[in-house]
């Protein structure tokens, strides 16, 4: 299936966070944002194996209430949770079966870094997807990457018949040499590759960046969200197929439709407020955490380290004693570093919640 990037909308929901009551999702409340969604004309969903109960609210809350052919539907298979390649593949049924989705439209490799590249090709899941591939049970085969843009060439020449890319891309990451988000970005469209864009507001992070953005957003267009100068300078890039944004509840998502129903590129003018905003951002000693939890899934310690880094961003003590109360200090860090070596956006964990841990106790 040819992926046509000149009709499909340029916002995606990301089903990556959303609405729980407690730890579960709130299949209800997804409900009504899918709807809100599809009744908007948006079209692409994107899921994944390692998203605590999302393939399965995808099911009820989507695969079941529309017809197959109305949305399209991307997972992804995550070989840093399979030991073996049968576990690996076993990965793809289960999708399957979670959804109930019959096929995937987009069917990604899930996170691929210098660390777990040859772990995919030892496994030979680049050839698995591709037989899925011919045999109509994925649509569309890509990856998406954290990493740097000399490792994307050489995985996009081991690999030239993917069919697109998934990159972290947002305004703040547009020239930080960890996330390379531009550099990243030229080398997709140097191969001519279809561009998905994830983390666009970097975990929430830009729909509230720091006081000096705010007021620079603020004095260009008191109206405009600031979630929405993020995504749509993401949504503004050429090759892009839609911008992923993972929403949590329905004012998020009537925000997002608010601008990307009628989409218009940033004019010359918002760029360079843009430009403004990134260089206030990379003045500032935020923690770079967009709160996808990676690091928190074998924590010997229990450290809800997202929450933390939440905290310390916001110089809130208030807010670090309750995340605490419920789990571990991050004085209870043992720098066994499981956290940095599964951290997308390559923090340097220990060392930062060293530093929560003399400014909270």
């Amino acid at each position: 299936m040819a992926i046509d990037i000149e009709n499909t909308k340029k916002l995606g929901f990301g089903l990556m966070r959303l609405p729980k009551t407690g730890p579960i999702i709130n299949v209800e409340k997804t409900k009504a944002m899918v709807d809100l969604f599809m009744e908007a004309g948006f079209t692409y969903f994107d899921t994944a194996f390692v998203y605590p109960g999302s393939e399965s609210a995808a099911r009820k809350a989507l695969v079941e209430r529309y017809p197959r052919e109305s949305f399209t539907l991307a997972t992804k298979l995550n070989a840093l949770v399979a030991p073996t390649e049968k576990i690996a593949r076993k990965q793809f049924e289960t999708s399957l079966e979670r959804t109930g989705a019959g096929y995937f439209d987009y069917y990604l490799l899930h996170a691929i870094m210098q660390k777990n590249r040859d772990k995919y090709e030892n496994l030979h899941l680049w050839e698995f997807v591709n037989e899925q591939k011919e045999k109509g049970i994925i649509k569309n085969v890509g990856f998406s990457f954290h990493d740097s843009p000399e490792l994307l060439e050489e995985v996009l020449n081991a690999h030239p018949e993917v069919d697109f890319v998934q990159l972290q891309i947002n305004y703040a990451d547009w020239d930080d040499p960890k996330v390379a988000s531009r550099a990243n970005y030229e080398v997709a469209r140097k191969f001519g590759k279809p561009v998905v864009i994830m983390e666009p507001v970097k975990g929430g992070n830009l729909a509230n960046p720091p006081g000096k953005v705010k007021e620079l957003f603020d004095a260009a267009n008191p109206d405009a969200s600031y979630a929405s100068w993020a995504i749509r300078f993401a949504a503004s890039l050429d090759g892009v197929l839609t911008v992923l944004s993972g929403m949590s509840n329905v004012e998020q998502m009537q925000d997002n439709l608010s601008f990307m129903k009628d989409f218009k590129p940033l004019s010359l003018e918002e760029q360079h407020i843009i430009t403004q905003a990134r260089q206030i951002i990379a003045g500032s000693d935020t923690i770079p955490c967009t709160a996808c939890s990676y690091c928190t899934e074998g924590c010997p310690q229990k450290i809800k380290i997202p929450d933390i880094f939440k905290a310390m961003n916001s110089d809130d003590s208030d807010a670090y004693v309750k995340v605490v109360s419920e789990g571990g200090k991050a004085s209870d860090c043992i720098a066994c570093g499981q956290c940095e070596e599964a951290c997308p956006q390559h923090i340097q964990i220990i060392e930062s919640l060293k530093k929560a841990a003399v400014k909270f106790e």
